[in-house]
Formats: C-alpha cells, sequence, structure tokens
C-alpha cells in the first residue's frame, strides 16, 4: 500500500496552488495523508476528488468550514499498520515522550504544524513523521512531502521529496 503524507499546505496564503509534483504524485497512491492547516477548502475539495482515500484533520489555521468537515484526530488501520494523524505535538524537545504517552495504540503518527520534517521511533516503537509543508519551507532548504510504503503491517521506504522552488 502506497502512501503519500502531506501538511500546512496553506493555499492560498503561501502558494497559490499545490505543486505539480505533489498533485501528479497523489494518483499513484493509494492512501493520501493530511496533517492540517489547509486553510482553504478548495484544497480538501480537490485532494477529496484525486485521492483514492485521504485520511485528513484540521490545523490551528484552519477555520469553522474546515474543522466542521474534519477532526482533530484521525485514525485508521491500514494493512494492519495502525495510523494516527494530527496536526501539533509540541515542542519538539519532549515530542518522543509525550506523543507515546496520548497514542499508546499507534504505530505510526503523522503529524504537522512546524512545516520542519521529522523521522523519529519512540522508546514504544511509534514512529514519528512530518512530512514538512510542500508550499512553505520555513528554515529548510527547500519545500517537502512523504511517501511511504506499507507491507505487512510495516512502515517501509519513507521518503522525504524536497520540492523545486518557486519562481
Amino acid at each position: 500500500m502506497r502512501l503519500l503524507l502531506t501538511s500546512d499546505t496553506h493555499v492560498p496564503q503561501r502558494a497559490r496552488a499545490l505543486p505539480l509534483q505533489l498533485l501528479d504524485a497523489v494518483p499513484h497512491a493509494d492512501v493520501v495523508v493530511h496533517a492540517g492547516d489547509w486553510t482553504d477548502t478548495a484544497t480538501l475539495d480537490l485532494l477529496q476528488a484525486r485521492a483514492r482515500r485521504l485520511i485528513a484533520v484540521y490545523g490551528n489555521n484552519d477555520g469553522p468550514e474546515l474543522r466542521a468537515r474534519l477532526p482533530e484526530v484521525a485514525r485508521a488501520e491500514l494493512d494492519g499498520l495502525r495510523l494516527g494523524v494530527v496536526h501539533e505535538t509540541g515542542p519538539a524537545q519532549g515530542r518522543e515522550r509525550r506523543c507515546a504517552d496520548r497514542f499508546p495504540d499507534l504505530d505510526v503518527l503523522v503529524f504537522g504544524h512546524s512545516h520542519i520534517p521529522w523521522d523519529s521511533t519512540t522508546g514504544t516503537g511509534l514512529r514519528l513523521l512530518n512530512p514538512g509543508s510542500p508550499t512553505d519551507r520555513r528554515r529548510q532548504p527547500t519545500c517537502t512531502y512523504l511517501t511511504a510504503e506499507i507491507t505487512g503491517g510495516r512502515l517501509a521506504d519513507v521518503v522525504l521529496h524536497p520540492l523545486p522552488r518557486r519562481r
């Protein structure tokens, strides 16, 4: 099962539209995961229309319309893997402990908010993934998103995809 992970799209504030490389990858994914901060419903509608399956949450910058359509936390079992999605996990320091305590029933937690890619595993085995942002690189060299594979209930082939700078 192929996953595409993204977050913090912030359309149209940070970009007029999602990057073409990201949009072109959507049909190749069995599941698209978005960890919040859409800021517009048009991007949600676009991904819902193009994705085979969308698992998504709202973020701190998302208004009432998005909050009415999306949960704060999403959970799904994908090919035996217990996946969770949330926008905010707090400061980097102590993140593994906080997330392991808050989500003891998950194998993987996808989060956003910082726009900084993150890939770590807690002492309990919970894998934490932040795909960064495809539209706002902040202090990173490029904008990014992640892809991954699930095989037999295990996450594999997690790849961070840098996006070309917009002109």
